[in-house]
Parts: structure tokens; C-alpha cells; sequence
């Protein structure tokens, strides 16, 4: 690249203003030269911008000749590149080791960790010929194999700059991840320390990011074991890692109710988002594997009359799929993990997290993709099973982690994420006693929405239609007023026995069946846990465990009418 055209690239990017963030990162940035620079930001926060700045003032002070850029996915090359082309710096994404180099016209090229773990020696003959940025994006994948961190490290360890971005929480592993540096933390644990931050709480301040509100849905999950016992129990309430396991897989089968029904309130919130401010409003479904993906746009083309996009992991054609969804005004997506990270779609506001994935890891990357702000106002609406672990995360959305080697990032992170892991991928190992099961009915019900850390229940009509366009305070202010009116209803309501506040003849009512006083006297339990919860701040599955401690029996989903009385009436009794 001539002098000039290295100017003109820098002349490019420069007149594009930069956030208040990037430009303090940039700052620290020049004014230090490091030769490895770390910058953790949110997603959405617009990392590739600050990164593409950077490649162009040191383009064009000719401190690096040459730019390579590592992703996680293929489909982020080819992001990558257009971003780039944007700033004037021209990047081959289709480079190949086969073939060694590339045309002189590139200013560098876009690389997958695995395309540079294939053959390291390549890229680091790359790297000594010429000075080279090396820009590790979602710098955290190195830690996910040996092998990854081994080869970025052999490949890239000549280069002059190295400039690693991350928008997720680092996992802890007794891997470090190369160009990291570690410090010692208060109990004397190496902690990876960035040299810039811009978390979620800040970027949702500046109006960066969208603010996000959690739909928790429960329900009542049964299966039967490969020893032919039928199990019955509730999402959310306190089970071991087997049962959640099962009751969550149960709950995502798309022969079951639960998906249904979420997938048709989810519906009715993104046209709530569209009504209210956001015309072009779209959403994403994350699914667990391909057949659950396709059934899952089989039931969505029932419920909206129209086929959804979907996109399946590295297939041919994906990533020009998830580009003309991006620039269309179509409504749903339906894909795997390949948009769980990465993937820019602006004009995603409703999401359906319909995987039974649970690493902070994994949850932070698909709620990124929902965040990204393009004007004032713009919110978010995630749609989640109420399972103890995502809920946990969901209400930690602002919780930045760092790096630590040899230990969990919270007390029960090890059963999270590996324990409930296990479990989960038991479920489909045949030939072994009480591990595999079959799905056999799942119902749906609001529990509970999240919002800023902070729980509110209500009846699921109050929030589905909910305007699109609302600044953080007014979110905040909108989910307190409706909570205060639910909560009065649920006092004025509860103060009858259900069902019989105004008895009527029985030629006009009939008496109500075992399964309607069943339903009523679990939507009022559940009504007075939820009051319960705000008054103490004990988490639903605790209340409910300590009422079972209490009164004794199955938990709420194989409780009788009178031991959910019994629980009524005892947790009445409670101040």
C-alpha cells in the first residue's frame, strides 16, 4: 500500500466520529504503544470500529505494514472485511493456507483461530516479513482448546502490535490465554487484567446499548425414564442437575406446548415492537441443534402465516442469509450457534433462547446479539425458560468477569456449567439405566420478568404489549408501576378462597374440575410466592422449597389440592 493510500484510509476512518469510550481507548492506546493491548466492551459497543481506527493510525505512521485479523467464525471474516473495506483498509477474507498469500492489492488478511491453528508456521512466516497488527477478536476462544492458544501463540508472537478484543466474560480454566496479562487478584489468583473496559451498565448509560427485559417462562414439565417412570415436575423450582436437565429438555421438545406458546407470545411482543416505534423489528430464535431449529420454524410459519429465515451453524449460504435478513424487514430467524457471537443484526429486538446451553460464556454471546442500539429509545425483549441458571445470569447482565485461572467465577459456577452440562448430554446416551428419557408434555406460564437485576411478576398480558421505544428510566418506571397494580390485584384477589369469591348457581357454573381448582390453586401459590419474593428478596425456587420443608410433600407440579392449600394458607401466615 503507497503512502497516500494508507493517508487516504486513515483520512476514512477518522472522519467517522467515535464514541466516547473509543475515543479514551484510543487515546490511552496511542499514548502508550503498547506492543499487546486488551479492550474488554459490551457487545454492541462497537469494538470493530475501535479496532479499524487503530489499524489506520498505525497504517498510516507506518508503525505496521500489514493487518490480519483472527475471528472464531467464518462468517466474521467476511464481517470483518466489509467493516474494514468501509474504513479504506482492504482485507482478503477467502485467504487460504493451500495457498500461502495473497494479492499485493490487500492490505492484510481475515483468519479463523482454527484456519491459524491448522498451520501456524504459515502465519508466522507471515507475520516476521512484514510489521503486523494482529487483531484477535473474541480473544477468549483461545482458551477454548489447548491447541487454539498453543497455535496463536506460535503464529503471532513475532508481531509488532497485538491488539485482542473481547465482549463476553472470560470462562476460568487453568488455561491462559496468550497476550493476556494476568495479575495477581485479593486471594493471590492470576486474573486477567484489561487495559480497557466499557461494560453494559456504562454503554447502557451513554444510550450505547439497548436496555434488556427477561420473560421467564415456567411450566410443568413430565417425563418418563428409560425405566418407564413417569416424572412430573415444575421449571424453576429446586431439583437436582438431572431433573433440570430434563425438565428443560422436556420443556424445549417442539412436540410439547411450551415452545408454542412462547414462540406466540414471543410473536405478539415483536409485534408490540413494531406497533410501538420499531417498524422493522426482528427476531431470533436460538436453538439447541438443526432438527430442533427446523421444527421450531415449522411452528413459527404456523403461528405468524410466514416462513422464517433459518440459518444452520456453517451451512453454505449462511452467512448471505443472515446478511439479507439484516438488511430485510422480515420478522423471524430461526438458527443454531453460529449468531450466538459476533453476528450484527441491528434490527434484532426479540429473542427466544431456546437452547439448553448455560455457560455465562454462551448466554452473554446470544444476549449480545440483541443489544446493539441504532437511535434513543430502542429496547429489547429475551424470551427464557425459568431455569435457576439463566435466570441467575440474566439478572448478572451487568456483571463484568475477568479471567482467573484455577477457579470457579462464582461458588456454583462448576455445577452450572459443567455438572448441569453432563446431565444434559446424558440425556441422549442409550444403554444406560435412568439416563436416557422421553419428553412427554410441557405447558407454558409467565413466571417472572428481569429487568436491571430485579424481579417482577405479572400477568403475561401486562408486558407483551409493551412500546417498543422506551429510554432506561422509563422501563424502569413502567415495570414498578405495572408491578404495584399486579400486586394490588393479587392482594384484592387473593384475600377469597379461588374460585369462590362470587358463587353463582350451579346451572350457570358448573363446579370446577380437579384439573381448573389444580391450575388456580397453583396460579395463586405462585401469585404468593412472587409477593413473597419482593418482600424478602428470597428467590422463587428458595420460597418454594422452604414451604415443602414446611408443609412436607412432592414439589407444586404432583402436589394435591390440599397440600397446595396447606401452602397457601402457610405462606399467608408468613411476615
Amino acid at each position: 500500500m503507497s503512502q497516500a493510500a494508507e493517508n487516504s484510509s486513515a483520512l476514512t476512518v477518522a472522519e467517522r466520529p467515535l464514541r466516547a469510550w473509543q475515543r479514551s481507548a484510543l487515546a490511552r492506546y496511542l499514548t502508550s504503544k503498547p506492543q499487546d493491548f486488551l479492550a474488554v466492551a459490551t457487545p454492541g459497543a462497537g469494538k470493530t470500529t475501535f479496532a479499524l481506527r487503530v489499524a489506520a493510525e498505525l497504517l498510516a505512521d507506518r508503525t505496521v505494514h500489514a493487518v490480519t485479523v483472527v475471528t472464531p467464525t467464518e462468517h466474521l471474516k467476511y464481517q470483518w472485511a466489509a467493516a474494514a473495506a468501509q474504513a479504506g483498509i482492504a482485507l482478503d477474507p477467502e485467504f487460504r493456507n493451500s495457498a500461502g498469500g495473497t494479492s499485493s492489492d490487500y492490505t492484510g488478511i481475515a483468519v479463523t483461530y482454527a484456519g491459524v491453528a491448522a498451520h501456524p508456521m504459515l502465519h508466522r512466516a507471515r507475520t516476521e516479513n512484514r510489521r503486523t497488527l494482529v487483531i484477535l477478536d473474541e480473544i477468549h476462544h483461545a482458551g477454548d482448546a489447548r491447541s487454539w492458544g498453543e497455535a496463536i501463540k506460535e503464529a503471532f508472537d513475532p508481531a509488532g502490535r497485538r491488539l485482542t478484543l473481547t465482549g463476553t466474560p472470560f470462562r476460568s480454566d487453568d488455561n491462559p490465554i496468550p497476550f493476556v496479562e494476568y495479575v495477581p487478584d485479593a486471594e493471590g489468583a492470576p486474573r486477567s487484567r484489561a487495559d480497557h473496559s466499557y461494560g453494559y451498565a456504562e454503554a447502557l448509560a451513554d444510550g450505547v446499548v439497548r436496555p434488556v427485559v427477561f420473560l421467564a417462562y415456567s411450566g410443568t414439565s413430565s417425563w418418563r425414564t428409560s425405566a418407564g417412570e413417569e416424572i412430573t415436575a415444575r421449571l424453576g423450582e429446586p431439583m437436582t442437575a438431572e431433573q433440570t436437565a430434563r425438565a428443560w429438555r422436556t420443556a424445549l421438545d417442539p412436540g410439547g406446548e411450551w415452545i408454542p406458546a412462547v414462540l406466540e407470545a414471543a410473536d405478539r411482543r415483536l409485534t408490540g415492537h413494531r406497533a410501538g416505534g420499531m417498524p422493522d423489528a426482528g427476531g431470533l430464535v436460538i436453538a439447541s441443534d438443526q432438527a430442533a431449529a427446523r421444527a421450531y420454524a415449522a411452528i413459527l410459519e404456523r403461528v405468524t402465516g410466514a416462513p422464517p429465515v433459518i440459518v444452520l451453524s456453517d451451512e453454505r449460504g449462511a452467512s448471505e442469509r443472515i446478511a439479507r435478513f439484516a438488511e430485510s424487514d422480515e420478522r423471524w430467524m430461526v438458527a443454531v450457534r453460529m449468531v450466538s457471537e459476533g453476528v450484527d443484526v441491528p434490527r434484532l429486538a426479540v429473542g427466544v433462547y431456546a437452547t439448553s446451553a448455560s455457560t455465562p460464556l454462551f448466554f452473554a454471546q446470544a444476549i449480545g446479539r440483541f443489544v446493539r442500539s441504532r437511535r434513543p429509545g430502542e429496547t429489547a425483549s429475551v424470551f427464557l425458560p425459568s431455569v435457576p441458571v439463566l435466570l441467575g445470569l440474566a439478572s448478572e447482565l451487568e456483571a463484568q468477569r475477568d479471567h482467573v485461572l484455577g477457579k470457579p467465577q462464582r461458588a456454583d459456577e462448576r455445577w452450572n456449567d459443567e455438572e448441569l452440562a453432563a446431565a444434559q448430554q446424558r440425556q441422549d446416551e442409550p444403554g444406560e439405566e435412568e439416563k436416557s428419557f422421553t419428553a412427554l408434555h410441557a405447558d407454558a406460564e409467565l413466571d417472572q420478568l428481569i429487568y436491571e437485576g430485579t424481579s417482577f411478576s405479572a400477568d403475561e398480558e401486562d408486558y407483551l404489549g409493551l412500546p417498543g421505544l422506551l429510554e432506561p428510566e422509563q422501563v424502569r418506571t413502567l415495570l414498578n408501576q405495572r408491578q404495584q397494580e399486579w400486586l394490588a390485584r393479587g392482594v384484592r384477589g387473593g384475600a377469597q378462597p379461588p374460585a369462590m369469591s362470587r358463587p353463582e348457581p350451579p346451572a350457570r357454573r358448573p363446579e370446577p374440575s380437579v384439573r381448573e381448582r389444580l391450575h388456580s390453586l397453583r396460579k395463586e401459590l405462585n401469585t404468593l410466592v412472587a409477593m413473597y419474593h419482593h418482600r424478602t428478596n428470597k428467590s422463587h425456587g428458595a420460597i418454594h422449597n422452604e414451604l415443602r420443608r414446611t408443609c412436607g410433600g412432592p414439589v407444586t407440579a404432583m402436589a394435591t389440592i390440599e397440600q397446595l392449600e396447606e401452602r397457601i394458607a402457610t405462606l399467608r401466615s408468613w411476615r
